[in-house]
């Protein structure tokens, strides 16, 4: 599944060396770990239909990457698709190196029978992470995989060490063709509900381990529209991390996972020695889309039996009160040795506010989704490479105004520009009747708020400033808002997006332009020498 070959164990071709002493790499201390992924079509018949995925070396899902914190990671991408490529890493910061981001408005994709090798690092970074394709409408063909990034050995975590790690990624599915599911978006139509919930590209899956052992779960929702809730017959779970952070580890019976969220859990198979359902379902939708897979015990001779455990009773209301029961380990370290605790960000002084308010609205008679009215198209040229060439006429930076003003929406390729160093507070204000999904490249940030209605000022006297998890992606709640506040403190062109992929496919999403006038190495890598160049870029040095 992915397994990398240390440098130790490589000679290292010439053009290999040549990426590797890319200055955009970071640590030559830390180690390094080389992959080839090829990507193609196959057919598989997820729901039972067979139907055109996308496969990286063959699987579906993708491999798993298993890395440890600062590793550097050199993935040579072969695109034998008949479309241009990308793939984006969601949730890993690329700390200084948005050139590595892997989305349209930072890179140019891979064309046809070409390749781009890809030099990151989860640079200070722990936990579960997910990659998927970023291209037009491919996240709906698979293409995605899991990031595994543990604790380097001297870091402690804080909780005894799984007797194993198991890894689900659960989404819903489509059986339409991605190909027909983005041509019916380009005709102006929403997409319908899900064919399909699927675990690991499955609707069953088996999970075995000892009785009386301890587990860790590590569940992410791959998938393009849906909350899903996780749960296990007869087992609570233990929440121990969430994208990154440590967390105070309550026990739960379910948790909604958000679409491009993550969350760990430890399980104890602490009931009698048989098999019990695992179950990801749909919520909040009309009709309950369910995949069942199994935990099996190893000294079970009973296999699973009676209904699948219920969906939880609490609805939205339920569902928030949850989230805010998520907070901060503040004496527990993450990646780095201090506690996170330490970093008191309820005390920094804010330097700017942004409200953003998703819409749908028509643009031309077709369905559009917007924010602030503004509805994002790419630009033929990536922004990164408009903005290092100081090429014109690319990206607006005046479309997209910072708090929601009314008017009839259009389309533009929107850049929110801001500064390095920059404390900012972000309020998302849903007002329509379905749940969004927030997520921001190159950042986690803090959760301080949920309140339903509309955000006003008044409202931060409910914020948490004192124990809010940071996480890379957050829920806003139908007819709601959610408040994150967001240290920028690295420099570069960061997509803010909506998770849900069709909302994003048709415009709501924009960038955030993280600058300093100080050009340093301290601020921001270099253009990498293997960058691909396209659109108005092509021809220039670098």
């Amino acid at each position: 599944m992915g397994k990398p070959v240390l440098l130790h164990s490589l000679l290292l071709s010439g053009l290999l060396l040549l990426a590797v002493l890319d200055v955009s790499l970071v640590n030559a201390d830390d180690p390094y770990r080389f992959y080839t992924w090829t990507v193609t079509y196959g057919t598989i018949s997820p729901l039972g239909a067979p139907q055109q995925v996308i496969l990286i070396n063959g699987q579906f899902p993708g491999p798993q990457l298993d890395v440890v914190t600062n590793d550097n990671l050199v993935l040579n991408l072969i695109n034998k698709l008949d479309v241009p490529f990308l793939l984006t890493w969601n949730g890993i910061k690329q700390r200084k190196n948005s050139w590595q981001d892997g989305v349209l408005g930072t890179n140019c994709p891979i064309p046809p029978g070409s390749n781009y090798t890809y030099n990151f690092q989860p640079k200070d970074q722990i936990g579960s992470f997910t990659y998927f394709p970023s291209t037009g409408f491919h996240r709906a063909a698979g293409g995605y995989g899991a990031i595994n990034v543990y604790q380097r050995p001297r870091i402690p975590i804080p909780y005894a060490t799984p007797d194993g790690d198991f890894t689900l990624l659960v989404g819903d599915w489509y059986k339409t063709d991605h190909k027909a599911l983005q041509a019916s978006l380009d005709s102006g139509n929403s997409l319908p509900l899900p064919d399909g919930v699927l675990i690991n590209g499955h609707t069953q899956a088996t999970f075995s381990g000892d009785q009386g052992k301890t587990y860790k779960f590590r569940v992410s929702n791959v998938g393009l529209k849906n909350t899903l809730n996780f749960r296990i017959q007869g087992h609570t779970m233990k929440l121990i991390e969430v994208e990154g952070s440590h967390v105070v580890q309550n026990m739960y019976d379910s948790l909604d996972v958000h679409v491009g969220q993550s969350v760990n859990v430890l399980v104890t198979l602490n009931q009698a020695p048989k098999d019990y359902y695992i179950v990801a379902s749909t919520r909040f939708t009309p009709k309950m889309l369910v995949a069942s897979g199994v935990l099996h015990y190893t000294n079970s001779q009973t296999p699973v039996s009676g209904p699948l455990p219920a969906e939880p009773s609490y609805q939205l209301d339920g569902s928030m009160e949850q989230a805010r029961t998520y907070r901060w380990n503040l004496t527990a370290n993450a990646a780095r040795p201090n506690p996170q605790g330490s970093f008191h960000y309820g005390k920094i002084t804010t330097t700017k506010t942004i409200v953003l308010s998703n819409s749908a609205p028509l643009i031309n008679g077709k369905q559009r989704y917007a924010v602030n009215g503004a509805s994002y198209v790419n630009a033929d040229t990536p922004l990164k490479l408009a903005d290092y060439f100081n090429i014109p006429g690319v990206f607006s930076t005046s479309s997209l105004q910072t708090v929601p003003s009314g008017g009839a929406a259009t389309v533009a390729t929107s850049v929110i520009p801001t500064s390095l160093h920059d404390f900012i507070e972000v309020v998302f204000q849903n007002d329509e009747n379905t749940m969004q999904s927030w997520h921001l490249d190159g950042y986690d940030f803090w959760v301080v708020g949920f309140g339903s209605g509309q955000w006003a000022p008044a409202r931060r006297s409910t914020y948490n400033l004192v124990d809010a998890l940071t996480r890379h992606t957050t829920q806003v709640y139908p007819n709601s808002w959610t408040a994150i506040l967001v240290s920028l403190d690295n420099q570069g062109m960061w997509n803010m997006r909506s998770a849900i992929w069709d909302r994003q496919y048709l415009g709501q999403q924009f960038y955030l332009r993280v600058w300093s006038p100080v050009q340093s190495l301290a601020n921001e890598y270099f253009i990498p020498t293997n960058a691909l160049l396209c659109g108005k870029a092509v021809g220039k040095s670098h």
